[in-house]
């Protein structure tokens, strides 16, 4: 039985229904969550290590693969019945909303520095930290993840295409669980 199915026949009825109608957000979120863990593990394993004197170098290449982990479980998993393009035109689609994500997560982050002015000298440098980890930490990454979430399910992972891929993996179940 697969992880989330696990959870399911574990969840009460009321919550039951509500996880299974929105599974792939459900998915999503879970992909989101371990490359959150993987983004932030390898940032600091660089940091601490090899890339000591050079953060923002081990933050890009922390990304890098973070995303390549996000393409490989969003497609194999949380969107595994949509879908069906090419692999290398499901990919540069993937990266590009994945880019734009990289953007709207920016703006909250932009708007609190830079029109707020919630940075030293302007606030205390706890208010400033503070600030950046809520706009940037928090709010950008919700925003990025409900984009990235709407861009997937439209343009990467379309369900029009996802016959053609259902049709062939015949074993994928799609249905609801019983209890």
């Amino acid at each position: 039985m697969a992880v989330v199915e696990t959870v399911l026949a574990h969840t009460p009825e009321p919550l039951r229904r509500v996880l299974i109608k929105h599974r792939e957000l459900l998915k999503f979120g879970i992909v989101g969550g371990t490359t959150f863990v993987v983004d932030n593990g390898i940032w600091y394993l660089l940091k601490l290590s090899v890339l000591y004197s050079k953060p923002t170098t081990a933050k890009a290449i922390a990304i890098i693969i973070a995303t390549i982990v996000s393409y490989i479980l969003n497609r194999e998993w949380s969107f595994r019945t949509r879908g069906g393009r090419e692999r290398h035109h499901e990919a540069a689609l993937f990266f590009l909303v994945s880019g734009t994500a990289v953007v709207v997560n920016l703006i909250p982050l932009y708007v609190s520095r830079y029109v707020l002015d919630l940075e030293v000298p302007h606030v205390t440098r706890f208010v400033q930290e503070f600030a950046d980890f809520a706009s940037g930490s928090i709010i950008g990454m919700l925003l990025a993840m409900f984009f990235r979430f709407w861009g997937f399910k439209r343009w990467v992972f379309p369900d029009e295409l996802g016959k053609r891929r259902r049709d062939e993996e015949p074993e994928a179940d799609v249905t609801p669980l019983r209890p």
